[in-house]
């Protein structure tokens, strides 16, 4: 593992949900306050309609909580546990107004984060065995990156780097802006970030075998190596020979993961898990 954030403290989803409430309440739910009674109370299912991995609940929880403080739950499920279709996630017990208001809030968050932990438990699954791991990027939606990289490891991923401030993580562009440095761009970046920040990792990225080669001689913790085919990723984890860990990044689909975790590398970083993952289908239906 590069790096990890903590799991998701109160404070986090409370700022997530009072904005994604004021969002959407607005003045107030106009359609709600005219044909409720106030006292009116309700009992709520959140079912999956499909399978998938669960994340996401203390969001839903809260969206329902802020507007209700008296509302209960019941949890026949928790986050990261896989659930087929029709199985219930949570139950909500409360007054009706607050429920039917929080309903889409609640909903937009599960869905969406219970979509990332689907995704990526499917990426993990292809590599079961090889000892590689699945790390996420920092392609993420502004705003709610830590709430993505939660369900990224409510999925069985791993969290690479949380921002710019947590880790060293030389690029191609700085590389070019550093071309003429001696002895070479690789090693005297690295030599620098040492220097500057000498207690954080370092990681290179490397578009060549000779750049990865270099990373490895000037002590770099990681190498990232990007976009190469599985036989050159082969021959750089060999010639690396164990003196930094290797990502491999660029690309990675479901349909060549495998192939690529095959080659010995330590990482495959899937920037997929957080920029293309598809909402799950929850519903919250009331009891009758």
């Amino acid at each position: 593992m590069l790096n990890t954030v903590d799991d998701l403290n109160i404070q986090e989803i409370k700022s997530a949900v009072d904005r994604a409430l004021a969002e959407d309440v607005g003045s107030g739910d106009v359609t709600t306050l005219a044909t409720i009674p106030e006292t009116a109370t309700a009992t709520a299912l959140l079912r999956a309609r499909q399978p998938l991995v669960l994340a996401g609940l203390g969001l839903a929880e809260q969206a329902f909580r802020t507007l209700d403080p008296a509302v209960q739950f019941e949890r026949p499920a928790r986050d990261g546990d896989p659930l087929p279709a029709g199985a219930t996630a949570l139950i909500i017990r409360g007054n009706a107004r607050a429920l039917l208001t929080a309903e889409r809030v609640a909903l937009n968050f599960v869905q969406r984060l219970s979509g990332i932990a689907t995704l990526t438990a499917r990426y993990v699954k292809e590599i079961s065995g090889t000892g590689a791991r699945v790390l996420d990027t920092r392609k993420t939606t502004p705003g709610l990156r830590a709430l993505e990289k939660f369900a990224v490891r409510c999925g069985g991923g791993q969290n690479h780097r949380f921002g710019l401030h947590d880790m060293v993580l030389i690029k191609d562009n700085h590389l070019a802006a550093l071309r003429r440095a001696q002895p070479n761009p690789v090693a005297a970046a690295i030599q620098r970030a040492r220097a500057q920040y000498p207690k954080l990792k370092v990681e290179a990225e490397a578009d060549t075998l000779e750049q990865a080669l270099q990373a490895a001689e000037a002590g770099a913790d990681f190498i990232l190596l990007d976009n190469m085919p599985p036989a050159l990723l082969r021959e750089a984890v060999s010639r690396i020979a164990g003196r930094s860990k290797t990502e491999a990044s660029g690309g990675v689909r479901l349909e060549t993961i495998r192939t690529i975790a095959e080659t010995g590398v330590d990482f495959i970083s899937v920037g997929a898990l957080t920029h293309s993952a598809t909402a799950v289908d929850l519903g919250l239906d009331f009891e009758e």
